[in-house]
Protein backbone atom coordinates (compact mmCIF):
# COMPACT_ATOMS: atom_id res chain seq x y z
CA UNK A 1 0.00 0.00 0.00
CA UNK A 2 1.11 3.21 -1.13
CA UNK A 3 -0.21 6.62 -0.36
CA UNK A 4 0.49 9.71 -2.83
CA UNK A 5 0.04 13.20 -2.20
CA UNK A 6 -3.06 15.62 -2.04
CA UNK A 7 -4.11 17.71 -4.96
CA UNK A 8 -1.14 16.18 -7.48
CA UNK A 9 -1.14 13.46 -10.25
CA UNK A 10 -0.06 10.94 -7.90
CA UNK A 11 -2.75 11.50 -4.91
CA UNK A 12 -4.86 9.03 -3.35
CA UNK A 13 -8.52 9.98 -3.85
CA UNK A 14 -11.53 9.06 -1.13
CA UNK A 15 -14.91 10.43 -2.21
CA UNK A 16 -17.08 10.69 0.68
CA UNK A 17 -20.67 10.43 -0.02
CA UNK A 18 -22.25 12.24 2.64
CA UNK A 19 -20.79 14.78 4.96
CA UNK A 20 -22.23 14.64 8.34
CA UNK A 21 -20.53 14.61 11.46
CA UNK A 22 -19.59 10.84 10.77
CA UNK A 23 -18.24 11.60 7.39
CA UNK A 24 -16.80 14.73 8.71
CA UNK A 25 -14.58 12.54 11.13
CA UNK A 26 -13.53 10.40 8.22
CA UNK A 27 -12.19 13.47 6.55
CA UNK A 28 -10.21 14.25 9.47
CA UNK A 29 -8.44 10.79 9.36
CA UNK A 30 -8.28 10.82 5.94
CA UNK A 31 -6.40 14.41 5.78
CA UNK A 32 -4.07 12.85 8.77
CA UNK A 33 -2.93 10.08 6.23
CA UNK A 34 -2.10 12.43 3.50
CA UNK A 35 -5.44 10.84 1.55
CA UNK A 36 -6.98 13.28 -1.06
CA UNK A 37 -10.74 14.26 0.29
CA UNK A 38 -13.58 15.10 -2.63
CA UNK A 39 -16.70 15.68 -0.40
CA UNK A 40 -20.07 15.28 -1.18
CA UNK A 41 -23.20 15.87 -0.26
CA UNK A 42 -26.97 17.30 -1.25
CA UNK A 43 -26.37 20.92 0.40
CA UNK A 44 -23.98 23.11 0.68
CA UNK A 45 -21.17 23.62 4.00
CA UNK A 46 -21.83 20.61 4.95
CA UNK A 47 -19.47 19.42 7.83
CA UNK A 48 -16.91 17.36 6.17
CA UNK A 49 -16.87 19.91 3.24
CA UNK A 50 -15.21 22.30 5.71
CA UNK A 51 -12.45 19.94 6.12
CA UNK A 52 -12.00 18.22 2.73
CA UNK A 53 -9.93 19.37 -0.52
CA UNK A 54 -12.82 19.56 -2.41
CA UNK A 55 -16.72 19.89 -2.24
CA UNK A 56 -19.61 19.14 -4.28
CA UNK A 57 -23.46 19.29 -4.28
CA UNK A 58 -25.53 16.83 -5.93
CA UNK A 59 -28.62 14.75 -6.05
CA UNK A 60 -26.82 12.04 -4.68
CA UNK A 61 -30.09 9.44 -5.79
CA UNK A 62 -29.79 10.75 -9.15
CA UNK A 63 -27.47 7.89 -10.96
CA UNK A 64 -26.47 10.02 -14.03
CA UNK A 65 -25.01 13.04 -11.48
CA UNK A 66 -23.22 10.56 -9.31
CA UNK A 67 -21.61 8.98 -11.97
CA UNK A 68 -20.53 12.14 -13.92
CA UNK A 69 -18.74 13.09 -10.85
CA UNK A 70 -17.12 10.15 -10.14
CA UNK A 71 -15.60 10.20 -14.13
CA UNK A 72 -14.73 13.33 -13.33
CA UNK A 73 -12.71 13.22 -9.99
CA UNK A 74 -11.45 9.31 -10.24
CA UNK A 75 -11.46 8.93 -6.88
CA UNK A 76 -9.97 4.98 -6.05
CA UNK A 77 -12.25 4.51 -3.09
CA UNK A 78 -16.28 6.00 -2.36
CA UNK A 79 -17.18 5.87 0.92
CA UNK A 80 -21.33 6.10 1.53
CA UNK A 81 -22.19 7.66 4.58
CA UNK A 82 -25.82 7.62 4.46
CA UNK A 83 -28.52 5.83 2.57
CA UNK A 84 -30.27 7.89 0.21
CA UNK A 85 -28.10 7.13 -2.28
CA UNK A 86 -28.00 5.44 -5.98
CA UNK A 87 -26.75 2.38 -5.02
CA UNK A 88 -27.62 0.96 -9.02
CA UNK A 89 -25.18 3.68 -10.02
CA UNK A 90 -22.75 2.35 -7.19
CA UNK A 91 -23.17 -0.88 -8.10
CA UNK A 92 -22.53 -0.50 -11.94
CA UNK A 93 -19.16 2.01 -11.04
CA UNK A 94 -18.13 -1.31 -8.63
CA UNK A 95 -18.39 -3.33 -11.71
CA UNK A 96 -16.65 -1.28 -14.17
CA UNK A 97 -13.51 -1.26 -12.12
CA UNK A 98 -13.58 2.73 -11.89
CA UNK A 99 -13.70 2.92 -8.13
CA UNK A 100 -14.38 0.54 -5.23
CA UNK A 101 -17.17 1.47 -3.05
CA UNK A 102 -16.58 1.06 1.03
CA UNK A 103 -17.06 -1.89 2.09
CA UNK A 104 -18.38 -3.35 -1.39
CA UNK A 105 -21.10 -2.06 -3.24
CA UNK A 106 -23.51 -5.32 -2.31
CA UNK A 107 -23.21 -4.51 1.14
CA UNK A 108 -24.01 -0.92 0.35
CA UNK A 109 -27.25 -2.49 -1.81
CA UNK A 110 -28.39 -4.78 0.88
CA UNK A 111 -27.99 -2.97 4.50
CA UNK A 112 -29.37 0.67 2.79
CA UNK A 113 -33.00 -1.30 2.60
CA UNK A 114 -34.19 -3.07 5.52
CA UNK A 115 -35.74 -5.52 3.42
CA UNK A 116 -32.40 -6.60 2.11
CA UNK A 117 -30.91 -7.02 5.27
CA UNK A 118 -33.37 -8.54 7.32
CA UNK A 119 -34.07 -11.32 4.77
CA UNK A 120 -30.51 -11.92 4.42
CA UNK A 121 -30.04 -12.30 7.99
CA UNK A 122 -32.96 -14.43 9.04
CA UNK A 123 -33.79 -16.22 5.69
CA UNK A 124 -30.37 -16.90 4.27
CA UNK A 125 -27.75 -16.88 7.24
CA UNK A 126 -30.73 -18.30 9.81
CA UNK A 127 -30.13 -15.60 12.25
CA UNK A 128 -32.54 -14.82 15.79
CA UNK A 129 -34.03 -11.80 14.60
CA UNK A 130 -37.63 -10.50 16.01
CA UNK A 131 -40.90 -10.87 14.13
CA UNK A 132 -41.30 -9.38 10.41
CA UNK A 133 -43.09 -8.91 7.79
CA UNK A 134 -43.21 -6.34 4.57
CA UNK A 135 -46.06 -4.57 3.39
CA UNK A 136 -46.40 -2.24 0.51
CA UNK A 137 -50.00 -0.38 0.95
CA UNK A 138 -52.24 0.23 4.14
CA UNK A 139 -54.13 -2.63 3.43
CA UNK A 140 -51.24 -4.96 3.64
CA UNK A 141 -49.58 -3.06 6.62
CA UNK A 142 -53.09 -4.13 8.11
CA UNK A 143 -52.56 -7.66 7.82
CA UNK A 144 -48.75 -7.57 8.51
CA UNK A 145 -49.43 -5.93 11.89
CA UNK A 146 -52.25 -8.75 12.58
CA UNK A 147 -49.81 -11.30 11.27
CA UNK A 148 -47.01 -9.80 13.63
CA UNK A 149 -49.09 -9.02 16.63
CA UNK A 150 -49.06 -6.04 18.70
CA UNK A 151 -47.06 -4.05 20.10
CA UNK A 152 -44.79 -3.91 17.10
CA UNK A 153 -42.87 -1.46 14.96
CA UNK A 154 -43.30 0.24 11.88
CA UNK A 155 -40.74 1.74 9.94
CA UNK A 156 -40.10 2.51 6.56
CA UNK A 157 -37.73 0.11 5.15
CA UNK A 158 -35.01 2.79 4.07
CA UNK A 159 -34.59 5.54 6.61
CA UNK A 160 -31.92 6.34 9.92
CA UNK A 161 -32.32 7.49 13.37
CA UNK A 162 -35.96 6.78 14.22
CA UNK A 163 -37.18 8.96 11.14
CA UNK A 164 -40.52 7.69 10.04
CA UNK A 165 -40.75 5.21 12.68
CA UNK A 166 -43.87 4.70 14.80
CA UNK A 167 -45.14 2.22 17.89
CA UNK A 168 -48.05 0.47 17.57
CA UNK A 169 -50.30 -1.00 20.57
CA UNK A 170 -53.63 -1.04 18.82
CA UNK A 171 -54.73 -1.31 15.48
CA UNK A 172 -56.75 2.21 15.18
CA UNK A 173 -53.16 3.95 15.04
CA UNK A 174 -52.22 1.59 11.59
CA UNK A 175 -53.20 4.54 9.17
CA UNK A 176 -51.31 7.20 10.84
CA UNK A 177 -47.71 4.95 10.96
CA UNK A 178 -48.56 4.42 7.18
CA UNK A 179 -48.46 7.85 6.22
CA UNK A 180 -45.37 8.56 8.79
CA UNK A 181 -43.36 5.68 7.23
CA UNK A 182 -44.27 6.74 4.05
CA UNK A 183 -43.11 10.44 4.49
CA UNK A 184 -40.02 9.79 7.26
CA UNK A 185 -38.08 7.64 4.54
CA UNK A 186 -34.93 9.25 3.27
CA UNK A 187 -36.15 7.51 0.08
CA UNK A 188 -39.55 6.36 -0.72
CA UNK A 189 -39.61 2.71 -1.72
CA UNK A 190 -43.07 2.31 -1.22
CA UNK A 191 -42.90 -0.64 1.21
CA UNK A 192 -42.60 -0.98 5.10
CA UNK A 193 -41.50 -3.35 7.59
CA UNK A 194 -43.40 -4.36 10.86
CA UNK A 195 -41.24 -5.86 13.58
CA UNK A 196 -42.92 -7.20 16.71
CA UNK A 197 -41.44 -5.53 20.00
CA UNK A 198 -38.81 -8.33 21.29
CA UNK A 199 -38.45 -7.92 25.28
CA UNK A 200 -34.72 -7.07 25.72
CA UNK A 201 -32.95 -6.56 28.94
CA UNK A 202 -30.75 -3.92 26.28
CA UNK A 203 -29.56 -2.74 23.13
CA UNK A 204 -26.11 -2.89 21.70
CA UNK A 205 -23.89 -1.84 19.09
CA UNK A 206 -21.11 -4.25 18.51
CA UNK A 207 -18.40 -2.17 16.10
CA UNK A 208 -17.07 -5.13 13.49
CA UNK A 209 -13.93 -4.87 11.54
CA UNK A 210 -12.99 -6.54 8.33
CA UNK A 211 -9.63 -5.86 7.51
CA UNK A 212 -6.59 -7.70 6.27
CA UNK A 213 -4.35 -9.81 8.39
CA UNK A 214 -0.49 -10.15 8.08
CA UNK A 215 -1.21 -12.13 5.57
CA UNK A 216 -3.24 -10.15 3.17
CA UNK A 217 -6.09 -12.37 4.34
CA UNK A 218 -9.61 -10.71 5.35
CA UNK A 219 -10.00 -11.00 9.06
CA UNK A 220 -13.29 -10.19 11.30
CA UNK A 221 -11.59 -8.39 14.86
CA UNK A 222 -14.02 -6.71 17.27
CA UNK A 223 -14.49 -3.60 19.42
CA UNK A 224 -15.91 -3.90 22.87
CA UNK A 225 -19.55 -3.48 23.10
CA UNK A 226 -21.44 0.06 23.10
CA UNK A 227 -24.25 0.64 24.73
CA UNK A 228 -27.09 3.58 24.40
CA UNK A 229 -30.09 5.34 25.48
CA UNK A 230 -32.67 6.51 22.77
CA UNK A 231 -35.29 8.84 22.32
CA UNK A 232 -37.55 8.77 19.62
CA UNK A 233 -35.13 6.33 18.03
CA UNK A 234 -32.11 8.42 17.78
CA UNK A 235 -29.53 7.68 20.20
CA UNK A 236 -29.02 10.42 22.54
CA UNK A 237 -26.24 8.82 25.04
CA UNK A 238 -23.81 6.01 24.55
CA UNK A 239 -21.06 4.02 26.52
CA UNK A 240 -18.32 1.40 26.19
CA UNK A 241 -18.19 -1.15 27.60
CA UNK A 242 -21.72 -2.30 28.20
CA UNK A 243 -21.28 -5.28 30.53
CA UNK A 244 -23.00 -8.81 29.33
CA UNK A 245 -22.27 -11.77 30.26
CA UNK A 246 -19.40 -13.52 28.46
CA UNK A 247 -22.33 -16.25 26.63
CA UNK A 248 -23.97 -13.20 24.85
CA UNK A 249 -20.44 -11.25 23.86
CA UNK A 250 -19.87 -14.83 22.41
CA UNK A 251 -23.26 -14.76 20.68
CA UNK A 252 -23.11 -11.42 19.37
CA UNK A 253 -19.72 -11.63 17.93
CA UNK A 254 -21.02 -14.97 15.99
CA UNK A 255 -24.36 -13.16 14.81
CA UNK A 256 -22.02 -10.00 14.07
CA UNK A 257 -19.28 -12.30 12.15
CA UNK A 258 -21.59 -14.09 10.02
CA UNK A 259 -23.56 -10.82 9.09
CA UNK A 260 -20.54 -9.08 7.90
CA UNK A 261 -18.43 -12.29 6.42
CA UNK A 262 -21.81 -12.34 4.18
CA UNK A 263 -21.54 -9.14 3.22
CA UNK A 264 -18.20 -8.75 2.56
CA UNK A 265 -15.56 -6.20 1.61
CA UNK A 266 -13.38 -4.00 3.39
CA UNK A 267 -14.26 -1.91 6.22
CA UNK A 268 -16.18 -0.80 9.67
CA UNK A 269 -19.83 -2.37 9.95
CA UNK A 270 -21.98 -1.57 13.29
CA UNK A 271 -23.72 -4.42 13.94
CA UNK A 272 -27.06 -3.42 16.27
CA UNK A 273 -28.51 -6.35 18.24
CA UNK A 274 -30.93 -7.49 21.15
CA UNK A 275 -29.62 -8.88 24.44
CA UNK A 276 -32.15 -9.96 27.19
CA UNK A 277 -30.06 -12.50 29.42
CA UNK A 278 -27.59 -14.57 27.63
CA UNK A 279 -30.14 -15.03 24.20
CA UNK A 280 -29.16 -12.94 21.26
CA UNK A 281 -30.98 -11.32 18.24
CA UNK A 282 -29.77 -8.97 15.29
CA UNK A 283 -31.44 -5.84 14.75
CA UNK A 284 -29.61 -3.75 11.86
CA UNK A 285 -26.05 -3.28 10.19
CA UNK A 286 -24.29 -0.31 8.82
CA UNK A 287 -21.44 -0.93 6.31
CA UNK A 288 -20.01 2.21 8.14
CA UNK A 289 -19.50 4.11 11.30
CA UNK A 290 -22.13 4.11 13.60
CA UNK A 291 -23.14 7.38 15.63
CA UNK A 292 -23.41 5.53 18.78
CA UNK A 293 -19.94 4.64 17.96
CA UNK A 294 -18.77 8.64 18.49
CA UNK A 295 -17.82 7.38 21.84
CA UNK A 296 -14.73 5.41 20.79
CA UNK A 297 -13.20 8.68 20.27
CA UNK A 298 -12.93 8.97 23.67
CA UNK A 299 -12.51 5.35 24.38
CA UNK A 300 -10.41 3.48 21.69
CA UNK A 301 -6.91 3.42 20.76
CA UNK A 302 -7.72 3.61 17.04
CA UNK A 303 -11.64 5.29 16.94
CA UNK A 304 -14.41 3.49 14.46
CA UNK A 305 -13.47 5.59 12.09
CA UNK A 306 -9.70 5.14 11.97
CA UNK A 307 -10.51 1.98 11.87
CA UNK A 308 -12.88 1.83 8.79
CA UNK A 309 -10.19 3.92 6.98
CA UNK A 310 -7.28 1.71 7.81
CA UNK A 311 -9.74 -1.47 7.11
CA UNK A 312 -10.48 -0.19 3.74
CA UNK A 313 -7.32 0.63 2.59
CA UNK A 314 -5.53 -2.77 3.66
CA UNK A 315 -3.69 -1.30 6.55
CA UNK A 316 -3.24 -2.58 10.47
CA UNK A 317 -6.66 -1.99 12.74
CA UNK A 318 -6.33 -2.21 16.66
CA UNK A 319 -9.36 -2.40 18.14
CA UNK A 320 -8.66 -2.25 21.90
CA UNK A 321 -10.36 -0.51 24.57
CA UNK A 322 -8.44 2.60 26.22
CA UNK A 323 -10.69 3.80 29.07
CA UNK A 324 -14.07 3.44 29.56
CA UNK A 325 -15.61 5.98 27.54
CA UNK A 326 -19.17 8.16 27.37
CA UNK A 327 -20.76 10.32 24.59
CA UNK A 328 -23.88 12.88 24.98
CA UNK A 329 -25.36 14.44 22.29
CA UNK A 330 -25.99 18.55 22.01
CA UNK A 331 -28.93 19.13 20.32
CA UNK A 332 -29.81 22.52 18.60
CA UNK A 333 -32.54 23.84 20.54
CA UNK A 334 -32.74 26.67 18.48
CA UNK A 335 -33.93 27.00 14.98
CA UNK A 336 -32.11 29.21 12.37
CA UNK A 337 -28.84 29.99 10.83
CA UNK A 338 -25.52 29.89 11.77
CA UNK A 339 -25.70 29.13 15.32
CA UNK A 340 -23.49 30.24 18.31
CA UNK A 341 -22.13 27.94 21.30
CA UNK A 342 -21.74 29.38 24.99
CA UNK A 343 -20.40 27.37 27.40
CA UNK A 344 -17.40 25.95 25.91
CA UNK A 345 -14.79 27.06 28.80
CA UNK A 346 -17.31 25.08 31.28
CA UNK A 347 -17.77 22.21 28.90
CA UNK A 348 -13.81 21.61 29.07
CA UNK A 349 -13.14 21.88 32.72
CA UNK A 350 -15.31 18.45 33.16
CA UNK A 351 -12.37 16.08 33.32
CA UNK A 352 -11.27 13.90 30.60
CA UNK A 353 -13.84 15.71 28.20
CA UNK A 354 -13.98 16.87 24.59
CA UNK A 355 -15.91 18.23 22.30
CA UNK A 356 -17.46 17.47 18.71
CA UNK A 357 -19.31 20.47 17.02
CA UNK A 358 -20.21 19.66 13.75
CA UNK A 359 -20.60 22.95 11.90
CA UNK A 360 -23.82 21.98 10.91
CA UNK A 361 -25.24 25.87 9.07
CA UNK A 362 -28.57 25.44 10.30
CA UNK A 363 -29.93 24.39 13.10
CA UNK A 364 -33.24 23.24 14.61
CA UNK A 365 -34.48 21.89 18.24
CA UNK A 366 -33.70 18.02 17.83
CA UNK A 367 -31.01 18.32 15.09
CA UNK A 368 -27.88 17.27 16.46
CA UNK A 369 -25.25 19.92 16.38
CA UNK A 370 -22.32 18.21 18.54
CA UNK A 371 -21.49 15.40 20.94
CA UNK A 372 -19.59 15.63 24.39
CA UNK A 373 -16.79 13.12 24.94
CA UNK A 374 -15.55 11.58 28.45
CA UNK A 375 -13.55 8.99 29.76
CA UNK A 376 -13.09 7.97 33.73
CA UNK A 377 -12.29 4.99 35.38
CA UNK A 378 -15.86 3.40 35.12
CA UNK A 379 -18.29 3.78 32.40
CA UNK A 380 -20.66 5.09 34.62
CA UNK A 381 -18.31 8.35 36.08
CA UNK A 382 -17.96 8.63 32.25
CA UNK A 383 -21.52 9.09 31.47
CA UNK A 384 -21.47 11.16 34.19
CA UNK A 385 -19.17 13.14 32.91
CA UNK A 386 -19.97 13.23 29.80
CA UNK A 387 -23.88 14.66 30.10
CA UNK A 388 -22.06 17.13 32.10
CA UNK A 389 -19.83 18.31 29.38
CA UNK A 390 -23.19 18.34 27.09
CA UNK A 391 -25.37 20.18 29.64
CA UNK A 392 -22.88 22.90 29.90
CA UNK A 393 -22.88 23.78 25.84
CA UNK A 394 -25.55 26.30 25.21
CA UNK A 395 -26.78 26.87 21.43
CA UNK A 396 -28.25 30.08 20.61
CA UNK A 397 -28.93 32.01 17.57
CA UNK A 398 -26.05 34.41 16.30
Amino acid sequence: MHIGTPLTASATKVMLLGCGELGKEIAICCQRLGVEVIAVDRYEHAPAHQVAHSAHVIDMTDPLQLEALVAREKPQWIVPEIEALATDALAWIEEQGLATVVPCARAVQLTMDREGIRRLAAEELGLPTSRYAFAASREELEAAVKGVGLPCFVKPTMSSSGKGQSYLTAPEQIPAAWDKAKSGGRVDRGRVIVERRIDFDFEITLLTVRALDENGRPQIQFCQPIGHRQEQGDYVESWQPHPMSARALEAAQAIAGKVVEALGGLGLFGVELFVKGDQVWFSEVSPRPHDTGMVTMASQLQSEFELHLRAFLGLPVDTALRRPGASAVIYGGVEGAGPVFQGIERALAVPESRLRLFGKPIAYPRRRMGVALAAAETVEAARQRARRCAAAVQPELG
